[in-house]
């Protein structure tokens, strides 16, 4: 087999690090300016738990915590305790990889989803609770603390047919 050589078509062409940091900025850009969009903050439990200081607070002195919200978010759908949207039957949720990167600009300590995606799989597969002391749950797991703290929020777990 021969070596392939792929060589910048351009001289003015960067490195790799230096594309994926421009598409990043790009990309925080972008993100930036959705959330900033009076479409971004209805029917969005990922906007009401930014918006709620106690919350974050707990998201951020707590990676138990942080983790139970990631599970939680995971396997699940909510509904916002509103009554024009439950006779809409309306309901929001997220994807495994979403609800880590949600947990993980909530906690704003510069991590990113790969911080808890899988965090609550188990013993042996790098979730950092091998002995149970950190009282990390599965994912879909929604303990009693998070849906307290959700229903503050007017949100709660759904028994939605199609979830995630």
């Amino acid at each position: 087999m021969n070596d392939i050589t792929i060589e910048p078509q351009h001289a003015s062409e960067g490195t790799d690090d230096d594309f994926f940091d421009d598409i990043r900025g790009k990309w925080v850009k972008l993100e930036a300016e959705r959330r900033q969009t009076p479409e971004y903050r209805i029917n969005n439990m990922e906007y009401d738990m930014s918006q709620a200081d106690w919350f974050l607070s707990k998201v951020r002195g707590s990676d138990t915590y942080a983790q139970n919200l990631y599970a939680a978010l995971c396997n699940n759908s909510f509904q916002k305790q509103d009554v024009w949207l439950i006779l809409k039957d309306v309901y929001w949720s997220c994807t495994w990889r979403s609800a880590g990167g949600i947990v993980a600009d909530l906690q704003d300590k510069g991590g990113d989803y790969m911080d808890w995606y899988c965090s609550g799989i188990g013993d042996g597969l790098g979730n950092g609770d091998t002995d149970g002391s950190r009282n990390f749950v599965s994912e879909g797991t929604v303990t009693d603390e998070i849906a307290a703290d959700l229903a503050l929020l007017s949100w709660r777990v759904a028994d939605e047919p199609n979830s995630v």
